[in-house]
């Protein structure tokens, strides 16, 4: 039974690797409707946060609930699974398949009735502006357009979240402006945690951003909040940056460090 959690609900997360590798400590992340934004740099603990969002890995402490069920249940984790939507960083597409049957296929997998695959994934292909290129095969997309692709596949069983680990990553400035449509467009009823190091993305599709550095959240708040960070920090120069996210990004990654 669901109750009336946030969609994503993580309280005093920890994951260790081996004995002593500390990859998130003391996580506590809630995230409704809308595009909460991942932020951090290489190694900050991003993917290992959304691996454990996607029930892919198991925390050794605290507590995660996804639409209200408990992941270290197994009732629960079947649950939560079925109101996930899941893109990797790195998938596999097979090249021999037309778009709409991948996108189908994607949905009948992930639970949706067979009838009602081609459906569901023409719906989905329209999200992502796709609708015209159903009948291509895979292996004749760009890559932007299989980014997109697989977009497409993780809501094609229209799940209410939607987890997206550095989604643009490789794309061109064109492609990446399409993705973010995108995003934007399936955000409309579903909560949608996208992990980046690109600041671009964080300003133009996330209505809250999470600083994620060393395993620890150090910020989280709306973009503007952010921004406003750099204000009241006399240790960060705005000359050399380009935009005012930035440096209220810089400030959120030096909180704490002494």
């Amino acid at each position: 039974m669901t109750d009336s959690r946030p969609d994503i609900d993580a309280r005093e997360v920890s994951v260790t690797y081996g004995s002593r590798q500390l990859a998130l400590h003391g996580v506590t992340l809630h995230a409704g409707p809308g595009v909460l934004g991942l932020l951090g740099p290489n190694g900050a603990g991003k993917s290992t946060l959304l691996s454990v969002l996607a029930t892919l890995l198991r925390p050794n402490t605290g507590s995660v609930y996804i639409g209200g069920h408990d992941i270290h249940t197994r009732k629960g984790r079947h649950a939560a699974r079925a109101r996930l939507g899941w893109l990797p960083q790195r998938f596999d597409l097979a090249g021999g398949m037309t778009a709409l049957e991948t996108v189908a296929y994607a949905a009948w997998a992930n639970g949706c009735d067979a009838g009602a695959a081609d459906h569901r994934a023409s719906e989905a292909l329209g999200l992502v502006d796709m609708a015209e290129l159903a009948s291509t095969r895979v292996r004749r997309l760009s890559g932007g357009q299989r980014q997109r692709l697989g977009l497409a596949a993780a809501m094609a069983h229209d799940p209410s979240v939607l987890l997206l680990d550095e989604p643009t990553v490789g794309l061109d400035p064109e492609q990446r402006v399409k993705f973010r449509a995108s995003i934007r467009r399936a955000a409309s009823r579903r909560t949608i945690v996208l992990s980046s190091h690109l600041l671009e993305d964080i300003a133009h599709v996330c209505d809250r951003v999470a600083v994620l550095h060393h395993g620890e959240i150090r910020f989280i708040g709306t973009p503007t909040e952010l921004a406003a960070l750099a204000a009241s920090d006399v240790g960060t120069s705005t000359d050399v940056l380009t935009n005012p996210l930035e440096a209220g990004y810089l400030c959120a990654l030096r909180s704490d460090d002494a």
